[in-house]
């Protein structure tokens, strides 16, 4: 066998989920077929680049230097193949390409550029995952990202892509049924969702496990319901089958309340990640100054989170602080 560049690509995707399982999901692939994959790319380049334990799969010292030279590789392909498409389509101008997750702010903050810059060919990207926008930054293929990282659950961070810090802490709230027996509380312990099932995205990163790991905290265990269709997940909330967690500026969908977790057991960081000199600093100010307006903005529309922020002391956004 011969390596191509898809090959490096799932020992890339491999490595930044930590899990085969993972890196199967982002690769629209299945398990099986990347596991068999690994071994045959293992056995042509001969020797173990992984190393398969109970924490997941982690690279070797030859995984290492592989990766090395795989990520530049991976990078310059991407690069080459966006610009030949420019080319072919006859794109020219300005461009702005945009990634983030699903957020209330997304609507704001285009808005906002399009004002700003308005002979600007701006795209954008919603994925459920942070891991899967920061990959295509660091391979060129977006220009700046909103990312998440719920905490205790660090990011892997491509070499050369920078974070800013929107929100260090951003509470994650709870969607229920209008008619549950805690939805007339304003604050919902999550002890009293022991008994509830939980539903997750599976390609959501760390979300499940993070809940797993706040129960533990409160002495029980979850039951986690796997859906990626938000349609069938809000159904299933509204209906009172299932609980999940949501955003704090999530609006409620019909026939169901979001509600604030007593203590906050569920956070994350909200960021913005680009790719080290792909954009002026001046733009990349102003850029952040456009989200965290759009974020503000969305917040004050939230009763729920809004009455939150009040109570926390009327703090909404941290000094912004740049990092690695």
């Amino acid at each position: 066998m011969e390596l191509e560049v898809r090959h490096l690509r799932a020992l890339c995707a491999i490595a930044d989920t930590g899990s085969v399982r993972k890196a199967a999901l982002q690769l629209g692939m299945t398990q099986p077929s990347l596991t068999t994959q690994l071994h045959r790319i293992e056995s042509c380049i001969g020797g173990l680049l992984f190393t398969r334990g109970r924490t997941g799969s982690r690279p070797t010292p030859l995984g290492h230097s592989v990766l090395a030279r795989a990520r530049p590789i991976i990078a310059e392909m991407s690069a080459l193949v966006t610009a030949a498409r420019d080319a072919a389509l006859g794109i020219g101008g300005a461009r702005l390409r945009i990634g983030s997750i699903g957020s209330r702010a997304v609507t704001g903050w285009l808005h906002r550029i399009h004002r700003r810059l308005p002979e600007t060919d701006t795209t954008i990207h919603i994925d459920v995952s942070s891991g899967v926008l920061l990959q295509l930054l660091a391979t060129n293929q977006l220009d700046v990202a909103l990312v998440h990282e719920t905490t205790g659950f660090p990011l892997h961070i491509p070499a050369g892509v920078e974070r800013r810090v929107l929100i260090a802490c951003e509470p994650r709230f709870v969607a229920l049924s209008a008619g549950h027996p805690a939805a007339a509380r304003p604050v919902v312990p999550l002890g009293e969702l022991a008994g509830d099932d939980w539903i997750t995205d599976p390609a959501a990163d760390d979300e499940a496990t993070a809940l797993h790991r706040a129960f533990t905290a409160a002495g029980t265990a979850p039951r986690i319901l796997h859906v990626r269709d938000t349609t069938t997940a809000a159904e299933l909330v509204a209906s009172g089958e299932a609980v999940r967690c949501c955003q704090p500026t999530a609006a409620p969908e019909a026939g169901t309340v979001v509600r604030p977790l007593l203590g906050d057991p569920l956070t994350a960081q909200l960021s913005l990640a680009s790719r080290r000199g792909a954009l002026p600093m001046r733009e990349l100010d102003a850029l952040f100054g456009d989200l965290m307006e759009a974020y503000a903005e969305a917040a004050e529309r939230n009763e729920t989170y809004r009455l939150w922020l009040r109570e926390q002391g009327g703090g909404l956004l941290p000094l912004p602080t740049t990092g690695r």
